[in-house]
């Protein structure tokens, strides 16, 4: 198993990194929407009343393409990200705390997953360190719930969604996010990452506590996926990944955050 992770891990990082080093931002929209239509066609399978996987993959497909290449008004990128945060912020948290998640069923998911591809999209266009930027809060705030959840975690989380996951944990993994971006956003390099471009623009406090906030939503995305996969009596959200599960199981977090990180750069450059 652990061979079979390392393997799949390899390959991913064989196809993604030269895709958002070294590609122009078209060919990582094209890679990217072709990962997240997978991430929808899962979430499909998993609602309480399970829609058609290839039809949703397939229309999200569509939209995708149709946005890399046809003309498309500049408000709709922050529209879409914007309803999608507020439906998280809003109905995301709300499903965790009636334990029941689905609602909506494949329209919903349909479009918060594209909204975080939108959101991926749009901060490579930004360039590469925007976009691993991004994605790194939550990598590092993972890690961190990781060790600190095992070393120290005590009180659960949410013990009815994901017994595994602790106070501790979820508190370790934003202090080392805060910390790690306190600590890089002044080298040179990293100008355009989400942590420099919150500390430069709005302080090192203010921005400590917007990092906590978008670790905060990274949580209730993890949650929330692992409510779904609860509910439809899986362990995994699929085998597309051998070893990792789902392509969802990887995303799960990002897919609430990135919206919120475009729309941050949005407002702050």
């Amino acid at each position: 198993m652990l061979l079979q992770r390392v393997l799949t891990a390899v390959a991913l990082l064989l196809v993604l990194l030269p895709t958002i080093l070294l590609a122009p931002p078209l060919a990582w929209g094209v890679v990217s929407l072709a990962f997240v239509a997978v991430a929808a066609a899962e979430w499909a399978r998993l609602l309480p009343r399970p829609a058609s996987a290839p039809t949703l993959a397939g229309l999200l497909l569509l939209a995708g393409l149709a946005w890399l290449f046809l003309p498309r008004p500049t408000w709709a990128a922050p529209a879409l990200c914007a309803i999608a945060l507020v439906w998280w912020v809003g109905f995301g948290v709300a499903a965790l705390a009636r334990v029941r998640a689905g609602d909506g069923g494949a329209p919903v998911a349909g479009l918060l997953v594209f909204a975080c591809w939108l959101a991926l999209y749009e901060l490579r266009q930004l360039g590469p360190v925007a976009l691993l930027g991004a994605m790194a809060i939550v990598w590092v705030a993972d890690i961190g719930a990781y060790f600190v959840g095992r070393a120290v975690g005590r009180r659960k989380l949410a013990p009815r969604i994901s017994p595994g996951k602790s106070w501790e944990g979820a508190i370790g993994g934003a202090f080392l996010v805060v910390i790690v971006a306190w600590t890089l956003a002044a080298a040179p390099a990293l100008a355009d990452s989400l942590p420099a471009v919150l500390v430069g623009k709005l302080g090192p406090w203010v921005a400590g506590v917007v990092l906590v906030g978008f670790v905060a939503l990274s949580v209730v995305g993890d949650l929330h996926e692992s409510l779904l996969k609860r509910q439809a009596g899986v362990k995994d959200s699929g085998r597309s990944l051998p070893g990792h599960g789902g392509v969802l199981d990887r995303v799960d977090a990002l897919i609430p955050t990135m919206p919120l990180a475009a729309l941050l750069h949005l407002l702050l450059q």
